[in-house]
């Protein structure tokens, strides 16, 4: 019965209109998330197959944290940060595209008010800058956007991240397998290997790989 329901919802993420059409005069694999589309990234089972308690622990994100979720979206995981880090941390939501950080901001009024805190900063980056303060942050979530990242400079980008992080300070990249069945674009995904190969020339060293996204890698790098 468990193998049967694992299937049905694999199946069920696969089918089709996961992913968003690109935009007008826009490639599949250049386009940008169209923030009209994000509720298709709000899926009533996101938390059991994305696990953010756990990716949060493999970064040591923990109260009193300053965290950035770079390419922070409709703002999944700036909230679960925003609880995680409280009133003595801080979260950068970092997004280029200025309708996403309006929706944020909205999420943020909603679901974060209710526990009183207010750790929220935002910030527009553009797409070879975070726009992040050197030396600032303890650690950096990646999540689902190095698949945009990597046709602007992504050398350049992560070089950027490197500088705004602590010594110690952990980056989190996660992004869709290529083979995997599950959400995600069908084009334009990731390679790790490419990923791992420009980290270490922006001098971030692979700590380690996890494995227990069932549809995504997770590296982790050191600064």
């Amino acid at each position: 019965m468990a193998a049967c329901l694992v299937l049905a919802l694999a199946l069920l993420l696969a089918a089709p209109g996961a992913s968003p059409p690109p935009g007008p005069g826009q490639s599949s694999r250049h386009a940008l998330f169209p923030p009209a589309d994000l509720g298709m990234l709000e899926s009533p089972d996101r938390d059991i197959w994305q696990k953010p308690d756990q990716i949060m622990d493999t970064l040591g994100i923990a109260e009193g944290s300053r965290v950035v979720d770079i390419g922070a979206g409709g703002g999944y995981f700036t909230v679960r940060l925003s609880k995680r880090v409280g009133p003595n941390g801080v979260v950068w939501a970092e997004d280029v595209q200025p309708a996403m950080l309006e929706a944020i901001k909205r999420r943020v009024a909603k679901d974060v008010a209710k526990d009183n805190l207010r750790n929220v900063r935002y910030v527009q980056g553009s797409s070879s800058d975070p726009m992040l303060r050197a030396g600032s942050v303890d650690a950096v979530l990646i999540l689902e956007t190095y698949q945009e990242i990597q046709y602007g400079n992504p050398l350049l980008f992560l070089q950027n991240v490197r500088a705004a992080l602590r010594e110690g300070g952990r980056v989190g990249i996660i992004d869709y397998k290529k083979e995997g069945a599950g959400p995600g674009p069908d084009g334009g995904r990731p390679d790790p290997e490419t990923i791992i190969t420009v980290a270490e020339q922006a001098r971030l060293k692979l700590l380690k790989r996890e494995t227990f996204l069932p549809f995504q890698f997770f590296l982790v790098f050191v600064k």
